[in-house]
């Protein structure tokens, strides 16, 4: 079996941790493990497989010999170095927003719309954590009957922000419970206790980013342009599931038999249903778990298409490295990675002459 050299770019945040650990835990075909973050983090040491490996800088040549490049960097790191890697042979999986809605490159949920990875042109973009989680339910409901509109409601973690997120979290709970008060840093409000609007800027309709987010990269990953969704993003303190409400309407509502028959067949999908014990998906028991979880299958009472659901799903994992750790898989599993190297190589050659 080949091996392949790999880059984590941003490999110190939480979700470039958890791009580590899934390399180091699962079976990978890894050749080599190159960590890159920002200056700030350069030197830093961490240990992969009993191996101590040191963090660097990471620059425009960080890339040489690599197969495939993780970034969780942000967006603007990830506009002006995933170029490079690419042109150094690299093919990058992107966690951040920068691409993903270009036009030219594959948005990709690994079981949903893997063909589209055929296309890539070296830059493959990781969907949002709220799509991701939304779509591993709502994809193959919309094969049993065409989804004509979805109304959402997110109680997103803190871990969407980031590990700093996370441990103001962690320290304003005690904090609170202390009765000390309170000081925002990473988010606008206090989140020990609370809940708000996600944080992020929300546009002239009233809409914010993440919201349109959820419309956009739904419509791209299911190839409906005209896909209707109504979403409503909320921050809740939790550290690292996010939690949805969907309300989907179909052309044609399916038998609750056929939905659960479709979910249960679904990969990556387990489902949580004991009405009779009132258990059902809960951001505690998504965490740290691949699947997403998925219960409150019931009939909407107020309209005769539709269905209501409820969705967790681990933000850090299937919403972020696992999903982008899966697209490597497929791309290796198709063949394509091997494509993509041929192709490289004799772009190199040709310019070379």
């Amino acid at each position: 079996m080949n091996q392949y050299n790999v880059a984590v770019a941003g490999a110190t945040g939480a979700v470039g941790t958890e791009f580590i650990r899934l390399l180091e835990e699962r079976e990978f075909p890894l050749g080599s493990l190159r960590l890159l973050a920002s200056s700030r983090s350069a030197g830093k040491q961490i240990t992969f497989r009993k191996e101590k490996l040191t963090v660097e800088e990471m620059t425009h040549d960080s890339f040489q010999g690599c197969d495939i490049a993780f970034f969780s960097a942000g967006g603007a790191r990830s506009k002006e170095f995933a170029p490079s890697a690419v042109k150094s042979g690299a093919v990058v999986i992107d966690n951040s927003s920068a691409f993903r809605m270009e036009p030219e490159i594959p948005l990709v949920v690994p079981g949903i719309n893997d063909n589209d990875l055929h296309d890539h042109k070296g830059i493959i973009a990781n969907p949002n954590c709220s799509t991701i989680i939304m779509l591993m339910p709502l994809a193959p409901l919309n094969r049993l009957s065409p989804v004509r509109r979805v109304i959402v409601s997110t109680y997103q973690a803190a871990s969407g922000a980031g590990a700093l997120a996370m441990q103001e979290l962690i320290d304003q709970t005690r904090r609170s419970l202390q009765g000390d008060v309170l000081d925002p840093k990473v988010f606008p409000h206090p989140i020990a206790f609370n809940l708000f609007s996600h944080n992020s800027k929300v546009d002239e309709d009233g809409y914010n980013e993440e919201e349109r987010k959820m419309i956009q990269e739904s419509r791209k990953i299911l190839h409906n342009p005209i896909l209707r969704i109504s979403p409503t993003c909320i921050r809740v303190p939790v550290l690292r599931a996010h939690s949805e409400s969907l309300n989907v309407e179909f052309e044609h509502r399916p038998s609750l038999e056929s939905v659960y028959h479709a979910l249960q067949n679904a990969p990556g999908v387990v489902i949580v249903d004991d009405r009779t014990g009132n258990r059902f998906p809960m951001p505690i028991e998504a965490s740290g778990r691949d699947e997403v979880l998925v219960g409150r299958i019931r009939h909407d009472l107020s309209n005769e298409n539709a269905i209501d659901l409820f969705v967790c799903g681990d933000q850090i994992l299937k919403g972020a490295a696992l999903n982008g750790f899966q697209i490597a898989e497929t791309l290796i599993r198709r063949g394509l990675l091997e494509n993509w190297k041929r192709h490289h190589e004799l772009s190199v050659a040709f310019h070379s002459h």
